[in-house]
C-alpha cells in the first residue's frame, strides 16, 4: 500500500439489501430462509421482496391480490409497510456510516454516498468497503453492498455489480479504469443511474445498448439529441466527477402529505379529520426544515379504478397573507379550502395537502396592506408553542394534535399485516421464553 494517496475524489455507495424485507426478517429469525414480501399503503402492491421471494419470480409492483395463489403455495410471509420501524433502522445505519467517514450524503432511506477521498493512504478501498459492510451488519444487523468508484454514477454501477455477482462478496472497487470498462460492457444502458427504460429505448434506437457505449458516445451528440444531464452522465462514466457534493440537503421547494384511505369516505367530518392530520404532518416537516409556507393546496379524489362508480376529483389552493409554519393556521386554511371543494354523494378514496412557495426566516416579508401577523396573533408565541408541541411529539408520537384531526379512523391506512415497532415502542420489544 502506497504512502502517497491521490487527491482525486472517490465515492462509495452503501445500499441496504432488500431493505424493508431485511428489516422484517431481522426480528424474526424463524423467517431466515422464508420468502418475504412487503406491501405498499393499504396493502396494495409488492414494494419489497426478500431474495427468496425474488427467486420465486414475484415481481416488484405486482398487486397483492394477483399473487394470492403463490403466497399460499410457497408460504410467502406478507407484511404491511412499517414506516416507523424502517425509519428507525435507517437512522441506525446512517449513524454507523457517519462514524466511519468524514462526510456522508444520505441519498434515500436505504442508500448513502460516502466520501472516501484520500482514504487509500490508510487502507485499500476494497478492504475499507468490507469494514463498512461488516460494521453495519455487526452493529445494526442489516446486510449491505458497497460500490466504490471515482464518480457517483460509477459507484452506482459498482454497487449494482456487488449485488448481482455473489463472488464479489458484496463489495466492488471500481477505481481502476480498465475494470470500469469491463463492467460497463456487461451492463445494459437502462441500468445506468438516471437513464431508465424510456430514455434507454431512444438510446438503443441509436445503437447505444450498454453503459460502455454510452460512455464512448460523442458528448456533443448526447447534448444535442438529449440534454446536458445525459452528457454529464457520460462524463461520470468516464471517471470525471460532475455532481457537486452536498454537505447539507437543498431546501425543499414543496412539501406534500397525502394518503389513500383504508376504506372510502363519504362524509365531510371524516374528510376533515383526515385532511387536518395531513396538514399537521406537512407543517411538522415544514418546521423541521426551518421553513415557512406562502401557499397551500388541497385535493380530494375518488378511485378512478372502480368502474361504474361516480367519479370526482378537485383541488384548490390559497396564498397566505403572511408565510407561516403554525399548524393552527395551516389546518384552519386547509379545512376552509376543503369545504369549498367537497361534494356529497361520492366515495372519496384519497386526499392530500401540499405546502409550496417555501422560504426560510430571511425570506419573511409582511404584506404592505395588511396588519402584521394576520395569520397568527403573536408570531413569537406561535413559534414557542409549535416548538413545545414538536418536542412533546418527538418523545411520544402524536400526543398533541389539532382537535379536528381527532375523528373516526376511516382515513387510516389498511395495514392488516403490520409488524410491531420493535425499536421504538417499549410494549413491542421482543420477548424471550
Amino acid at each position: 500500500m502506497s504512502d502517497k494517496g491521490s487527491t482525486n475524489p472517490v465515492f462509495a455507495l452503501v445500499d441496504c439489501n432488500n431493505f424493508y424485507a431485511s428489516c422484517e426478517k431481522l426480528f424474526r429469525p424463524d423467517l431466515r430462509d422464508t420468502p418475504v414480501v412487503v406491501l405498499s399503503n393499504n396493502d396494495g402492491c409488492v414494494v419489497a421482496r426478500s431474495k427468496e421471494a425474488k427467486a420465486l419470480g414475484i415481481k416488484m409492483g405486482v398487486p397483492a391480490h394477483l399473487i394470492k395463489t403463490e403466497i399460499r403455495r410457497h408460504r410467502i410471509q406478507v407484511f404491511s409497510s412499517n414506516y416507523t420501524l424502517y425509519g428507525d433502522m435507517s437512522r441506525r445505519v446512517m449513524t454507523n456510516l457517519e462514524a466511519m467517514v468524514p462526510r456522508v450524503d444520505i441519498y434515500s432511506i436505504d442508500e448513502a454516498f460516502l466520501d472516501l477521498t484520500g482514504i487509500e493512504r490508510v487502507v485499500a478501498f476494497e478492504a475499507f468497503g468490507r469494514q463498512v459492510k461488516d460494521a453495519v451488519y455487526r452493529n445494526v444487523g442489516l446486510p449491505v453492498c458497497v460500490g466504490i468508484a471515482p464518480t457517483r454514477t460509477l459507484a452506482k454501477l459498482a454497487n449494482h455489480a456487488a449485488k448481482k455477482y455473489p463472488a464479489t462478496g458484496g463489495v466492488v472497487d471500481l477505481t481502476d479504469p480498465a475494470r470500469q470498462r469491463r463492467l460497463m460492457a456487461r451492463v445494459p444502458v437502462e441500468e445506468v443511474w438516471g437513464v431508465g427504460r424510456k430514455l434507454s429505448a431512444k438510446l438503443q434506437a441509436m445503437g447505444i445498448a450498454t453503459a460502455l457505449q454510452l460512455a464512448d458516445t460523442d458528448l456533443t451528440t448526447l447534448r444535442k439529441c438529449f440534454s446536458v444531464v445525459l452528457e454529464r452522465t457520460a462524463r461520470e462514466l468516464n471517471g470525471i466527477s460532475c455532481l457537486v457534493w452536498e454537505d447539507a440537503p437543498a431546501p425543499k421547494k414543496q412539501i406534500m402529505c397525502s394518503r389513500s384511505f383504508g376504506r372510502p369516505i363519504q362524509t365531510l367530518p371524516d374528510l376533515e379529520a383526515a385532511v387536518a392530520q395531513y396538514a399537521t404532518r406537512a407543517t411538522e416537516k415544514l418546521r423541521k426544515g426551518q421553513q415557512y409556507a406562502r401557499e397551500l393546496m388541497v385535493f380530494v379524489r375518488t378511485n378512478p379504478f372502480r368502474p361504474g362508480v361516480p367519479q370526482y376529483s378537485r383541488s384548490t389552493s390559497v396564498r397566505l397573507v403572511n408565510p407561516t409554519q403554525d399548524s393552527r393556521v395551516i389546518v384552519q386554511r386547509t379545512l376552509s379550502q376543503l369545504r369549498s371543494i367537497y361534494r356529497p354523494g361520492y366515495d372519496y378514496a384519497k386526499a392530500g395537502v401540499m405546502l409550496s412557495e417555501l422560504v426560510d426566516d430571511t425570506g419573511l416579508q409582511d404584506d404592505l396592506f395588511e396588519p402584521a401577523n394576520t395569520d397568527s396573533s403573536d408570531s413569537g408565541k406561535s413559534e414557542r408553542l409549535m416548538t413545545v408541541i414538536d418536542e412533546i411529539n418527538l418523545r411520544s408520537r402524536a400526543t398533541v394534535f389539532m382537535a379536528r384531526a381527532a375523528g373516526l379512523a376511516a382515513h387510516a391506512m389498511r395495514r392488516g399485516y403490520l409488524s410491531p415497532a420493535y425499536t421504538t415502542d417499549w410494549n413491542a420489544l421482543p420477548g424471550v421464553g
